[in-house]
């Protein structure tokens, strides 16, 4: 499996790895700023109205790639950072959003909760995948990092990503270096 991460802005390439992808997972966070990219809205009573420009895009990308190899793209938009309180806009972001995967094709997702941790990985080039201990994190490993740790596994198996043959030996060779990475590493004298 490739991951592409495209920027923000429309041109070429970011329209071709989206003609390309076999699943596109659209993150956004709850806010009507982040979903007016994806749809127009009544301001009274919140319904949509229609697609906005990167609903348009993707809808093309989508009708390209069926016309290329018969194939559709799995697109998956994910709501992100996510607040544990309910609110009236966490509610009524759900609602377009619901709305909006009907006329779209799209699967929605709840994806990661608002959590500091996930910042402190940031700077050790960590993941809540990675094991987390006090050599690692440099600090003892404590429930949020467990909860993060449960949170990207179950937004992984939501998703029902592909993993191909070469991804399955990846795995495999990554989980084997990881077990010799933990042996005590042995000094050897070149020099005689």
């Amino acid at each position: 499996m490739i991951v592409i991460d495209t920027p923000g802005h429309d041109n070429y390439l970011m329209r071709l790895a989206h003609s390309m992808a076999d699943t596109l997972v659209t993150p956004l966070n709850d806010s009507f700023l982040d979903f007016d990219v994806l749809a127009t809205l009544d301001p009274t009573n919140f319904t949509v109205t229609g697609e906005s420009h990167y609903s348009e895009m993707v809808r093309e990308a989508r009708r390209q790639r069926r016309l290329v190899d018969g194939r559709l793209t799995d697109w998956i938009v994910m709501r992100n950072r996510m607040s544990a309180i309910g609110s009236r806009n966490k509610r009524l972001v759900g609602d377009g959003i619901n709305e909006l995967s009907k006329r779209m094709g799209f699967r929605s997702v709840d994806g990661f909760a608002e959590r500091v941790v996930y910042r402190e990985f940031f700077p050790r080039g960590l993941t809540a995948l990675d094991d987390l201990d006090e050599a690692t994190l440099g600090t003892k490993p404590n429930m949020s990092h467990l909860t993060a740790r449960e949170e990207v596994i179950a937004l992984l198996n939501t998703l029902h990503l592909p993993v191909s043959e070469n991804g399955k030996r990846r795995a495999a060779a990554r989980a084997e270096w990881y077990s010799v990475m933990d042996e005590p590493l042995q000094v050897h004298d070149v020099f005689g």
